[in-house]
């Protein structure tokens, strides 16, 4: 399997042959669904509902980390919360097919949330509170944390071996991701912040409504933090944060001292992300997709807009 292009092997007839060898029977319909890290397919099934075959991404989790993801995924289910599970076939829902690691979910429908709407924004905080509540009773250990190394650290250093960043950007680059450590650093020590397990990817494009309320699709980024990183993706403005947390406090208690952390966590996703599309820059599909990160100006832009939040943090202190 290459490394520069980790699903070039991957071919219709592959992720099939996947899912039979789990002892289903396709009728050869497959439908592509939106995923860049990993590779999600709708496969249909012979006289049964489609299943969804999620294609992990080769080096990216242990098997013990996607063992916590598939846990904690039961975990929920067992507290009788809306999550999206993978199914248990022989009494495991990891398997090694193909040379790939593959979980089959049932597919489930929906709808996006209207979070303009004050009672699904309540609803959603009172599903991310009970959540939460699972969540507080274990800890990942082999997941990691959002924590300054991985989205600060680890993240700027995969932009700087990527060669995306263009040559005249790498010192201002450099300069900005040393001169926001220890602003970041402050407020996390400030605030001293109980972690737990979450979500971790909380946005609007992880959450499916039906007419019996929202459930949560995709743990794949599940790991420890605040329990504000679940909720101010969510959140337009100040309105609907509060609105999500008028919901959250109906079931959990919330510690008012982790709003400090929002745009430290906002920052830190945008450190991330420009990371994440570093790292993975060899797979063919994200030049395809993120065309504009191979463009000086969006460098640009986001060299600016890193020097513009440490500024403010600056200002702040």
């Amino acid at each position: 399997m290459s490394v520069e292009a980790p699903y070039e092997q991957l071919s219709p007839q592959r992720v099939l042959a996947a899912v039979e060898a789990l002892g289903l029977f396709t009728d050869g319909r497959l439908l592509a669904l939106n995923s860049f890290e990993n590779r999600v397919y709708q496969v249909g099934i012979e006289d049964a509902a489609p299943v969804v075959a999620k294609f992990y991404r080769p080096g990216r989790w242990t098997d013990s980390a996607i063992a916590e993801e598939h846990a904690f995924a039961a975990e929920l289910v067992a507290a009788e919360l809306p999550i999206v599970a993978p199914l248990s076939i022989e009494g495991r829902t990891l398997h090694h097919v193909e040379g790939f690691r593959v979980a089959l979910y049932p597919r489930r429908g929906g709808r996006a949330p209207l979070l303009e709407s004050a009672d699904h924004l309540a609803w959603m905080g009172r599903l991310i509170a009970r959540i939460h509540s699972v969540g507080a009773r274990g800890a990942f250990r082999h997941r990691g944390a959002i924590d300054l190394n991985t989205f600060h650290r680890d993240a700027a250093a995969a932009v700087e071996g990527s060669g995306l960043l263009p040559p005249g950007l790498e010192r201002r680059y450099r300069s900005v991701i040393n001169a926001l450590a220890a602003p970041l650093a402050a407020v996390f020590a400030a605030v001293e912040p109980r972690t737990l397990r979450l979500h971790a990817d909380c946005h609007p494009g992880n959450v499916l409504w039906t007419d019996d309320g929202p459930h949560f699709v995709d743990l794949d980024d599940a790991r420890m933090g605040p329990a504000v990183q679940d909720l101010w993706m969510l959140a337009a403005d100040r309105r609907s944060l509060d609105l999500l947390l008028e919901g959250y406090v109906e079931f959990r208690d919330f510690d008012p001292a982790e709003l400090a952390l929002i745009e430290p966590l906002r920052l830190l996703r945008q450190i991330h992300w420009a990371g994440w599309i570093a790292a993975r820059w060899h797979d063919p599909a994200f030049p395809a997709a993120f065309a504009f990160v191979g463009e000086a100006r969006w460098w640009e832009q986001h060299v600016n807009d890193l020097q513009d939040a440490a500024a403010r943090m600056t200002d702040s202190e």
